[in-house]
């Protein structure tokens, strides 16, 4: 059994909660909100977020930041990504040195390109950090549905007790050394899915949507691989795999606002919409910038981007992508007459 702090009460945290806790661990839960601190302990249920997944009552919730990070095992960090840096200032007077945490958000910071587990990394030092990445909708690992994820991790044996820590009956929990190529696929990917969403918003169809994956992981795949990540992890469980099923559920944030936005609605009131942060929205500019950075293509990158900051239209943003100039999708395979 391992003492463990879930940081973030939203509906990932829970539903990770729900599993440790169900794993045996002895976990507490840091929220910021009084509110939901109060709604946990009484009723063991994130109700606004996570309804229906009762947590076992030996899990304590705390507003407490201090009193969740004492003396713990391993930090998990489920604030949204835009609050990341923020908290883990707060945390790292409170870790002590060689403190595990798991990075579980899904972002790219828009000023300095920082993955979330660099951003930890810089505001904790001295601490061990790990990230937790995969096609994983929090309603369904919360109801027990039988999943797969990555445990990323620099060093083989952290990635391997995170592993331990999360892995049983219906969540099946692999490992990869690639933590660069992860946080860069778990980020972006929520950009296609936006795009995926305005699609359905439009009206238009299956084929859309097939297009938009597989051109989407294409982009995600050449601003990984030229930013560190390996091409292997794109092909996997937190690349093409994390991009489909955010692409296709209704369970995601990031789809459903897309969907919004394609049917009229502003980026703003689609977020407020939603009810959740849409990550994709902070990720498409750091995902634009770091195709320019790279010197890589990102054309559905760059039309969400048009679309969310520069006001064209959904429909205006469709047509110059099917427009662009004739191309070559396999650019690595020669003819062998012209």
């Amino acid at each position: 059994m391992a003492r463990i702090a879930v940081i973030g009460a939203g509906s990932w945290g829970t539903a990770l909660t729900h599993c440790l806790a169900g794993n045996g661990h002895d976990v507490i839960v840091w929220s910021i909100d009084s509110e939901e601190v109060d709604m946990i302990n009484r009723s063991h249920e994130q109700k606004v977020k996570l309804p229906g997944v009762i947590l076992p009552e030996s899990v304590k919730a705390t507003a407490d930041l201090g009193e969740a990070v004492s003396d713990r095992d391993a930090l998990v960090l489920a604030v949204p990504s835009p609050f990341t840096r923020s908290t883990a200032r707060k945390m790292a007077p409170l870790c002590r040195y060689g403190q595990l945490i798991v990075s579980v958000a899904k972002g790219i910071e828009e000023d300095s390109l920082m993955t979330l587990s660099s951003i930890i990394k810089e505001e904790i030092p001295y601490c061990e950090t790990a990230v937790l990445c995969g096609p994983t909708h929090a309603e369904e690992v919360g109801r027990c549905l039988p999943t797969a994820i990555v445990a990323g991790a620099e060093r083989r044996h952290v990635a391997e007790y995170v592993q331990g820590l999360f892995m049983n009956s219906y969540l099946r929990v692999y490992t990869s050394p690639d933590v660069r190529g992860m946080e860069i696929g778990a980020a972006l990917k929520n950009v296609v899915a936006l795009a995926a969403g305005v699609a359905d918003g439009l009206g238009c169809g299956d084929n859309t949507k097939a297009a938009l994956i597989t051109r989407g992981i294409a982009e995600i795949k050449r601003i990984g691989i030229a930013a560190g990540g390996e091409a292997e992890t794109f092909s996997g469980l937190t690349g093409i795999g994390d991009l489909i099923v955010t692409c296709a559920s209704m369970h995601s944030r990031n789809r459903r606002a897309g969907i919004l936005i394609g049917k009229g609605y502003t980026p703003d009131d689609a977020m407020k919409e939603v009810k959740q942060v849409v990550e994709g929205v902070y990720s498409a500019r750091a995902g634009m910038q770091l195709a320019e950075k790279y010197g890589q293509r990102a054309p559905i990158i760059t039309a969400c981007n048009d679309v969310l900051f520069s006001g064209k239209s959904p429909r205006e943003a469709v047509m110059d992508l099917m427009m662009r100039d004739p191309a070559v999708e396999a650019t690595s395979l020669e003819w062998k007459s012209l």
